[in-house]
């Protein structure tokens, strides 16, 4: 029977951080559930095992190996370590007491004690077991413990955000030497840049692994979608945790207060959207429409950082801006599509939160009249904005043409003496010099 102790040991503190040899000496110690602690019979194993005594002078030991059950025996785990190499000579012996429960899990090397609340962080809660055709296939569906998990996962979007920045934004933004305005810009794309490629490639595999794109009838059919395969919620989690995590970033990226009140209208935009769809169980549709909407700001904000890069390369902004407004004709055709029509027809039509159908008249408005309405708003902005750009090119076309032209100065008249020239020298038709000769006197 194989079990795994950790000990955690006080070294010396090292000059340097420098792998050390360790030999380990150790009676092991039986843990077992609902017993009393054990120890093993025969005499203490040894082992060599590479360690780093890092700066924390605390070196953790994993010891593995057979052992037999005594339960008669109450005696503490007796394990001493000798140090070869840097810190030869040290020699400490060290009394444990393990109690039942503190056993390593083998396969995730978490104790048990806080394996259970380590799981509620990490992983997706509420797994169902669903009967399929061969076999059963887990499932999930949502609920309040959630809320954990999206919290760990917006502490780790915040290290991923910083590295991100670290060592991509910052190292490009200095060779380009940009403005405050424009380099709190450029952070921004940059950062949505990654985001929005990674979310986009993210759902493309999810929306075709789960056959979503080639049975567009599942969009609506089956509903309320409850339970979820894993991959949609883990994808649901990430997202409300990155959007969450834009919260506290603007303290942390020193935001303008001009740009603050932008940023806070579509983070509040797609933390709507994609909530209400995660709690609504229309999540199916909403990868769909989450997908167009990443791909048409992944192009945005790519134009944005090759414009900052270059400033006379706008291509990509007309790109985007034709992609636009086809992307806002499909969300809306998706939208009426699967919530007008598709929901309409479903037989189950009821409001019971309880088992998670919100398929009503009434919820359905609401919806398609939240989906409208930021589709409208984001095309009102678009046309604003492309307006006011071609207003300004306009004006600065016109104020090319006006600036009045240099006066040009009139050219001098060179008045030409009659006669030839030769050599430099004016002389008459006949042949004689202009010049009058000079009489000499006698």
């Amino acid at each position: 029977m194989r079990h795994l102790l950790i000990a955690m040991l006080p070294l010396p503190r090292p000059s340097v951080f420098v792998p050390t040899l360790t030999r380990v000496s150790f009676k092991l110690l039986c843990v077992e559930e609902n017993q009393c602690p054990i120890v093993s019979r025969g005499s203490p194993g040894k082992a060599w095992l590479w360690a780093s005594s890092s700066p924390a002078t605390v070196l953790t030991v994993v010891l593995s190996s057979s052992c037999m059950q005594d339960p008669s025996s109450e005696e503490s785990v007796l394990l001493s370590y000798e140090m070869v190499g840097p810190g030869a000579g040290s020699r400490l012996h060290w009394f444990l007491l393990m109690w039942p429960k503190v056993q390593l899990n083998l396969s995730s090397f978490v104790l048990q004690v806080t394996a259970k609340t380590a799981f509620l962080f990490i992983l997706p809660q509420y797994n169902v077991s669903v009967p399929a055709a061969d076999s059963e296939t887990v499932h999930y569906h949502y609920g309040p413990k959630d809320l954990v998990t999206i919290l760990f996962y917006i502490f780790i979007t915040i290290i991923l955000h910083a590295v991100v920045q670290e060592y991509i934004l910052d190292k490009i933004s200095k060779r380009l030497h940009l403005s405050k305005v424009k380099h709190s810009k450029f952070n921004e794309s940059g950062q949505l840049v990654v985001f929005h490629l990674s979310s986009v490639i993210w759902c493309f595999y999810v929306v075709v692994t789960e056959g979503y794109l080639t049975n567009p009838r599942s969009l609506w059919e089956d509903y309320p979608h409850v339970y979820l395969p894993f991959q949609v919620k883990f994808f649901y989690l990430c997202q409300l945790a990155y959007w969450l995590h834009a919260l506290p970033e603007l303290y942390f990226q020193k935001v303008r207060k001009e740009e603050i009140p932008r940023q806070l209208q579509y983070i509040c935009l797609y933390l709507v959207h994609i909530a209400g769809a995660y709690l609504l169980n229309l999540s199916r549709l909403g990868l769909i429409l989450l997908l167009l909407q990443y791909s048409t700001e992944f192009l945005f904000h790519m134009a944005r950082l090759f414009y900052f890069a270059d400033e006379n390369n706008e291509r990509l902004f007309s790109a985007w801006a034709a992609v636009f407004g086809i992307t806002r004709l499909f969300i809306l055709t998706l939208a009426v599509l699967a919530i007008g029509f598709g929901l309409a027809r479903v037989e189950n039509q009821a409001f019971d939160p309880e088992k998670g159908n919100f398929n009503t008249l009434l919820c359905r408005l609401c919806v398609l009249l939240l989906v409208c309405a930021a589709q409208a708003w984001l095309m009102w902005r678009f046309i604003h904005s492309q307006l006011r750009h071609w207003r300004e090119y306009w004006n600065e076309q016109s104020a090319k043409r006006r600036v009045p032209a240099a006066p040009r100065l009139p050219a001098r008249l060179l008045k030409r003496e009659s006669g030839y020239h030769e050599n430099g020298v004016v002389k008459a038709e006949n042949g004689t010099s202009s010049r009058t000769k000079k009489l000499k006197s006698p």
